[in-house]
Order: C-alpha cells, then sequence, then structure tokens
C-alpha cells in the first residue's frame, strides 16, 4: 500500500471494510493460505469485511443490548428449554454460516471451486467477525470444532447426519455446535467429571445423567459432551464423548434441563448457562474411553479460535484508537500529533503485528497437520497453540483497556465500542484455558512431545532466512535470546516438577517472544524482496521492546523512531528496505 490509510476520513471503527483496513491481517492470511486458494478467497473475506464492518458490526449492538433470554418452563411448567434470540442475532448467524459458508467452506468446496478452503479459512473470518461480535465467534467456532471432530472420529448414519448439518450452507438446514466441558467440582481438572452414560438397547445410544456447570451455546443441535460410562476407569482415561442434542432422534425435548443463563461480564451474544442431564439422550462418538483425545482435538482448534478472536479484537481496538486520535483536536493539534499518543499508538501496532504474526503461524501447521497427517506440524502446532492463546488472550485485554483510555471519557462509555470491547476480552484468558493451564500444557508437551526437536529448527530456519543489512542487528538480538531460550529449556527439563511448574508461565512467555520475533524476521525478509521495508521497522522495534538491553530504559539513546516512522508503523505507508540503519535495532 503506498499511500498511508487517513483514518481522519472515518468517524469511528465501523461503517468500514475491516478487511480493506486491515493489511496485517490481509497479507499474514495470504502467507497461511495455500497458494491456490487465497486468490478466491481474498475476493470472499474483502465483501465479508464489508458485511461485518457495516451489517455485523449494526446487529451486534443491538444484540448486546437485547441478549438471548432463556425460558426453561413453558406456561403450564412444563419444561421447554426455549433460548430467545434478536432477530439481529439470527442475520448474523445467517451471514456467516450460509451466505458466507463460515463451517462449510472448510470441509467442502465452496461453490465454483475444486477443494474445501481449510480452517485457515475458517479462522480468518473469525478474526473479522471478532472485530464486531467477539460472542458470536464461540459457537461459530465450536460448530467448526465439532464438526472437525465427527469428520475425524464419527460414523453411522445418525453421526454423519449431523455433519452435514453442522457443515451445510443451507440456510434453512445448518445447525450449531457447542462443547460442554466445565463441571462444578472439576474445571481444568476434567478427569473430576462425574457425568455418567448408561447404555440402552439402541446401537451407539447412551442416557447421560450429570450436571454441567459453564456451557456456552446452551442451546445447539450439535453439542459434544464427556461422560463416563459404568465400569470405565476413574480420570480422563475413562472418558467417552457424546454428542448430546437439544432435541431427540425423534424430535421431542431430549430429558435435560436448562436451570440459568450466567449473568456475564461480556459476550452477550453467546447464550452460556447450567445444564443438567436427565437421562438425556447421547450419541457415542468414536470408540468408548477415547473420548477426552477426541475432545482435545476440538480443543486445539477452540484454543486457536481464541487467538483469532483476540486478533480481532486488537484489530478492531487499534482501529478505534486511530480514528479518534486522528479526529480528536486538542490544544490546536489532533492528537495523534502529539509524540506520547504516536508512542503508544506504535507499541499497539507492534503488539497486534506480533499476536497476529504468532496466531496465522499456528493456524498454517494446524491446517498442514490435518491435511496432511504431518508429524512435525502436528508437534510444534501443540507448542504453539497453547502459547499463543495465553498469549493473545492476555494482549487483547491490554489492548482493549488501553483503548478505552484513548477515548478518554467515552471509551468507558457504551455505545462507543471499546468497553464493550473489554468485556469481551476478559473471557479470552479464561475460555479453554486459563494462562495457567496452558502454561502447564507448554510443559506437558515439551515433555511428552518432544516439541522442542521441532521448535528449534523451526526459529533457525527463520533467522538462516534473514540476509538484509537492516535486519542484521535485530536478528543478533533474537539468537541471543534464542540461545538463552534453549538453555532455559534444558534447566526446566532436568528441573523438581515444583520448580519447573513455578517457571511454566515465564517459559510460556519466551517461547512466544522469541518465536513472534523470528517469525517476524521472516515476514520482514519477505516483504523487503518485494520492496517494502515496513515490516523490518515493526521487527526491530519488536526486537528492542522485548530484548533490547537498553540504559536508562531507553531515555539516552536518543530513539525517535515512533515521532519520525509513525506514518509507516500506525497509517502502512511504504518504507524503503534501507530507510533505518541496521544500528537502530539493538543499540
Amino acid at each position: 500500500m503506498d499511500e498511508p490509510i487517513d483514518y481522519a476520513a472515518l468517524d469511528a471503527g465501523r461503517d468500514c471494510n475491516y478487511w480493506e483496513l486491515d493489511p496485517t491481517l490481509r497479507r499474514a492470511a495470504e502467507r497461511a493460505y495455500p497458494s491456490e486458494s487465497f486468490a478466491w478467497a481474498s475476493d470472499r473475506l474483502r465483501e465479508f469485511g464489508e458485511v461485518v464492518g457495516t451489517t455485523v458490526v449494526e446487529n451486534s449492538e443491538a444484540v448486546e443490548a437485547h441478549g438471548p433470554e432463556l425460558h426453561t418452563y413453558d406456561r403450564h411448567g412444563e419444561v421447554q428449554n426455549r433460548v430467545e434470540y434478536h432477530p439481529a442475532l439470527e442475520e448474523t448467524e445467517r451471514i456467516a454460516y450460509s451466505d458466507f459458508g463460515l463451517a462449510h467452506d472448510a470441509f467442502h468446496a465452496p461453490p465454483g471451486e475444486d477443494a474445501p478452503m481449510g480452517f485457515v479459512h475458517a479462522l480468518t473470518l473469525q478474526s473479522l467477525l471478532s472485530y464486531a461480535d467477539p460472542g458470536f465467534v464461540c459457537p461459530a467456532s465450536m460448530t467448526v470444532g465439532a464438526a472437525l471432530v465427527l469428520d475425524r472420529f464419527a460414523d453411522g448414519e445418525r453421526l454423519e447426519e449431523y455433519f452435514h448439518r453442522l457443515t451445510t450452507r443451507d440456510a434453512e438446514d445448518y445447525i450449531e455446535g457447542a462443547m460442554f466441558l466445565t463441571e462444578r467440582q472439576g474445571g481444568s481438572d476434567v478427569g473430576a467429571n462425574e457425568t455418567t452414560a448408561v447404555e440402552t438397547d439402541e446401537d451407539g445410544v447412551y442416557r447421560l445423567t450429570g450436571e454441567k456447570w459453564f456451557c456456552s451455546n446452551i442451546d445447539a443441535e450439535g453439542t459434544l459432551a464427556l461422560a463416563r460410562r459404568e465400569g470405565a476407569p476413574e480420570g480422563t482415561e475413562g472418558l467417552s464423548l457424546f454428542l448430546v442434542p437439544h432435541t431427540k432422534a425423534d424430535g421431542e425435548l431430549n430429558d435435560q434441563l436448562y436451570r440459568r443463563l450466567k449473568d456475564k461480564l461480556g459476550t452477550i451474544s453467546v447464550p452460556t448457562g447450567e445444564v443438567e442431564f436427565r437421562g438425556a439422550e447421547g450419541y457415542l462418538v468414536g470408540e468408548p474411553e477415547r473420548g477426552f483425545r477426541y475432545m482435545t482435538e476440538m480443543l486445539n482448534y477452540e484454543r486457536l479460535s481464541n487467538a483469532a478472536a483476540s486478533v480481532g479484537i486488537m484489530g478492531r481496538c487499534l482501529l478505534e484508537s486511530k480514528v479518534h486520535a486522528a479526529n480528536r483536536e486538542a490544544f490546536g493539534r489532533t492528537i495523534d500529533e502529539y509524540p506520547l499518543m504516536r508512542r503508544d499508538l506504535v507499541e499497539m501496532t507492534v503488539d497486534y503485528e506480533a499476536a497476529v504474526a504468532v496466531t496465522f503461524a499456528a493456524a498454517r501447521l494446524f491446517e498442514r497437520y490435518h491435511r496432511d497427517d504431518d508429524e512435525e506440524a502436528y508437534r510444534l502446532m501443540r507448542l504453539l497453540v497453547p502459547v499463543a492463546k495465553y498469549r493473545t488472550a492476555r494482549e487483547a485485554v491490554e489492548a482493549a483497556s488501553y483503548a478505552c483510555e484513548v477515548l478518554g471519557g467515552n471509551g468507558y462509555v457504551s455505545g462507543f465500542t471499546t468497553e464493550r470491547m473489554l468485556r469481551d476480552a476478559q473471557v479470552l484468558p479464561i475460555w479453554e484455558g486459563t494462562s495457567n493451564v496452558l502454561s502447564l500444557d507448554v510443559l506437558r508437551v515439551l515433555a511428552r512431545e518432544a516439541a522442542h526437536e521441532v521448535f528449534v529448527p523451526a526459529v533457525r530456519e527463520r533467522l538462516d532466512a534473514v540476509e538484509h543489512g537492516s535486519l542484521a542487528a535485530a536478528r543478533d538480538a533474537v539468537a541471543a535470546e534464542f540461545d538463552d531460550l534453549q538453555s532455559a529449556l534444558d534447566t526446566l527439563a532436568a528441573a523438581d516438577t515444583d520448580y519447573a511448574q513455578l517457571q511454566a508461565k515465564e517459559l510460556a512467555d519466551y517461547v512466544y517472544d522469541v518465536f513472534a520475533a523470528a517469525e517476524l524476521l521472516a515476514v520482514a525478509q519477505a516483504e523487503i524482496d518485494d520492496g517494502d521495508g515496513r515490516a523490518a521497522l515493526v521487527t526491530r522495534e519488536f526486537a528492542t521492546a522485548r530484548f533490547g538491553r537498553r540504559t536508562a530504559r531507553g531515555i539516552t539513546d536518543g530513539d525517535r523512531q515512533a515521532i519520525d516512522e509513525f506514518d509507516a508503523f500506525v497509517r502502512y505507508a511504504a518504507v524503503e528496505p534501507t530507510v533505518a540503519e541496521p544500528e537502530a535495532a539493538n543499540d
């Protein structure tokens, strides 16, 4: 993009095309898609960015004011478990599933194409959706995730029909997915699951009894739930997976009670509640006692989706901040002309670029694993997905919080978007595993999957690809940290359990920072090869912020880059690759 984006031309971060206004997302998606798919996908993503930035963003505001309502009983006191939705949310569902095939195109060739678009396409659509309605990304994600599990592990005509309906474009036939995992006594300790499953006379059909405590998309027809069969072992190894629909095969309401919806801080558009299975009909997925393994396949996708949602929130909050700063005048100047605001926007931009880079690198690996059954891609994906989910979720909360500050008093007021984004963002560190759980998963993956054996060469490959002199200092800084990270990995591999767990979050942060820097270096080199040095500026700034050894906290080094190169960082102005000296990265 030769001309910088004129954010002053917008009144707010809506009534616009989010795809067109986010070159970072566009370039990351292009790198992640198979080359033969992106030409088709880019046109559809452009259309989707326009629809989300106009229709969906308007719908999201209506749904925020009129969220789903649960009617557990009818007027005669009979259980009906009916969730009432605002028509605006129903329109958003139709747009996502029917008009743009969010779940369909991941598994089936879209109209006019010869092959499915894969999971990268679904994740990119979800990032754009999160610009407007992060809450709706939850059911959209679980719909794809449930379909993934059925596609890989289920057999039989009954479950094949559910897979078809989860992935259809037919506006009259599609259903949504859900994952009922959390129980009151268990939480992250899934092995403490107390829900039981009793076999019936019908093959593969069970009756489930128990309580699920945090059930998002509570009335989904494609709900997956874990339960323990009679005589099965304790812990996760004794769990089986079942599809538990809202209505049974005969069309009658399933034997469960939706007790209440949670009064949540945010994500109003997805109904989250408590469910009692009262002999509910469930259909066994795959083999008995392998349910936890099956569910982790969905969980990997959900965590990656969580990162994609974080990217969307960060992108929207950054957009709102840029637009406000370009229009708000104080003391005779727009506030984006002031050095401190420029520094803030540059720092927010660099954090966003890193989050996008790591998320879509993990998405590429997820795609490779599922498309090619690539073991190396799986092992690296299993390391990067929890790391990406953990850090991007925290970054989204920080970005939303600071965007409120940029907008001042309005940023804290309903109707100005940022306060809703902050409320929606706050669930992202909780969904699909807290920061501590994810950090412990990193230790587990390193120990069980020997993920360091694929992580180390992946980083080294990215560092070795750097050739341009303007990236040399940043590459050297990252390489030095990479050496230290390997020492950290060796130390924790030999440490006792308590010490390893004590340092687990520090290690997850370290893995994120080093991989993000290496990925940004590779991106910068590729863009320099194409004649643009902007990504080099971003990469050097990230390396300096994370790894720079600055005296006096950088105050004495005279770095004025946030002022001098503001248009490049924030407004996407093109940059000559030699615009900055190599020494700027790590004085």
